[in-house]
């Protein structure tokens, strides 16, 4: 039981790294809204491709623009760190009971 364990431990850490990871991408794609970026910049275009299609999905459920401030990005970075406050001790208590 102890390898099973120490893969769900594995499993809780590389999740808090890419939700943390995530979290970054999408500050840097709300900093970029902000201001004329190139659209053809290679950087520019993975950050719109790694945060839009959640973006999009928050915008059509919940349309929380006020006065031309889109605050969808804060929204689903308070997603993000909910899944890391309830998913990853979660998953790190679980393994801990395998134990």
């Amino acid at each position: 039981m102890f390898m099973l364990s120490n893969f769900i431990m594995a499993v809780a850490k590389l999740l808090n790294f890419v939700l943390s990871a995530y979290i970054w991408i999408v500050i840097a794609r709300a900093v970029i809204s902000w201001v004329s970026a190139d659209p053809y910049n290679p950087i520019v275009r993975f950050l719109i491709q790694a945060t839009d299609p959640l973006l999009e999905r928050l915008r059509r459920l919940l349309p929380l623009s006020m006065g031309g401030i889109d605050l969808s990005p804060m929204i689903l970075i308070l997603i993000i760190i909910f899944l890391q406050s309830f998913l990853v001790p979660t998953l790190g208590q679980l393994a801990m009971n395998l134990r």
